[in-house]
């Protein structure tokens, strides 16, 4: 953590769950030019925990509400995705910064207004879409800026994971106002991040399920996007999955990219590693990089070793506190996590209906 002073613009975080206490915290705490000044959490434990990592000057309020007359110069939404375009909303009215963890919103109709009124006020307002900065993400976009694969015609991306019994809560309940389900909390991951590899989409077909007893929202989807570029998309993202297919393979007209493992940066804040400022963070061992080749299979030794592009959450909050300071586009625009919704009321339609959806550009 950074030793704070006079200067650092205060940060106000709502929510300090896993998102919050995960994610959030510990990277504006670590940025240069940010403080996390206060916390909404009305729970005891969580303010004790909040406190016991960032000190005792930590501030907290019991309700969003009272940011407004905190003296803040940015509001970090980090509570349940139903609660984002409300505490969005009045923090903009009140003249405040803001940026909300994904997904910004239920349709993408609120995320465009949610962009009209900050555009109003001349405010930032950013989505935290943290996974463009994945280990992975980033080695695949240095491959396709070298042109080694060549022209890609299918992008293959997985968030699998084998969790048999639901854990419940609201990520997991079948009610549509709480927004939870695969497709909109991991699916927002995939969707985002195959939106800025390969452009726009033009056609969205998704399959979605709900496999395991007692559960109530989607623990097994696909999605299978056509974008406008040509490219093809193929996202999986599941609960139930007892054999982990890999987490990415990308298919050229010269070569492929196969890549196992998930990044290692959210196992590492998990269990309270921090990122400072000089050392080395969001590294993989070598046995983890993916590999490049034609017509070998990299399960035999096929292909060759690429070494994985370390991992940089990090980036995110200094681009913040850049957009902040100086202006300019924050890191992600709700009007960029706008055209990912589209992308998501598509997937559920098509699901529902059994049917392939147009998207409009």
């Amino acid at each position: 953590m950074n030793a704070r002073t006079d200067s650092d613009l205060r940060v106000g975080l709502v929510g300090y769950g896993l998102a919050g206490s995960v994610f959030h915290a510990p990277l504006i705490a670590a940025t240069e030019g940010l403080a996390l000044d206060t916390v909404v959490t009305s729970s005891p434990e969580r303010r004790a925990q909040a406190r016991a990592e960032f000190g005792e000057g930590l501030r907290f309020a019991d309700s969003p509400d009272d940011l407004a007359d905190a003296d803040l110069d940015l509001v970090v939404i980090a509570s349940p995705n139903k609660t984002h375009v409300p505490i969005a909303t009045a923090a903009l009215k009140a003249g405040l910064p803001v940026v909300v963890d994904k997904p910004v919103a239920g349709t993408a109709a609120e995320a465009r207004g949610l962009a009209a009124l900050a555009e109003e006020r001349g405010l930032l307002l950013s989505v935290f879409q943290n996974r463009r900065w994945d280990n992975d993400f980033l080695t695949l976009r240095a491959l396709l800026d070298s042109g080694e694969l060549g022209e890609v015609q299918r992008f293959e991306s997985r968030f699998e994971r084998w969790r048999p019994q639901p854990k419940g809560g609201w990520r997991e309940s079948g009610d549509p106002a709480e927004i939870g389900g695969l497709l909109y909390d991991l699916g927002s991951h995939l969707v985002d991040q195959a939106l800025v590899l390969f452009g726009p989409a033009l056609r969205v077909y998704a399959e979605a399920d709900v496999r395991r007893p007692g559960a109530q929202a989607d623990d097994d989807t696909f999605i299978a996007i056509t974008h406008a570029g040509g490219v093809r998309s193929h996202l999986y993202v599941s609960a139930t999955t007892a054999e982990l297919g890999p987490r990415m393979r990308v298919l050229g007209s010269s070569a492929g990219y196969v890549k196992y493992g998930l990044d290692p940066q959210e196992a590492a804040l998990r269990d309270g590693k921090r990122p400072v400022a000089g050392q080395p963070w969001g590294r993989e061992p070598e046995g983890m990089w993916g590999r490049v080749g034609s017509g070998e299979s990299p399960l035999t030794g096929g292909g060759r070793p690429v070494e994985t592009v370390p991992g940089d959450y990090p980036a995110y909050y200094t681009a913040i506190a850049k957009a902040l300071r100086e202006g300019g586009e924050p890191p992600v625009t709700a009007h960029e996590a706008a055209a990912a919704l589209d992308v998501l009321e598509a997937a559920r339609r098509s699901a529902r209906e059994g049917v392939t959806v147009e998207v409009a550009l």
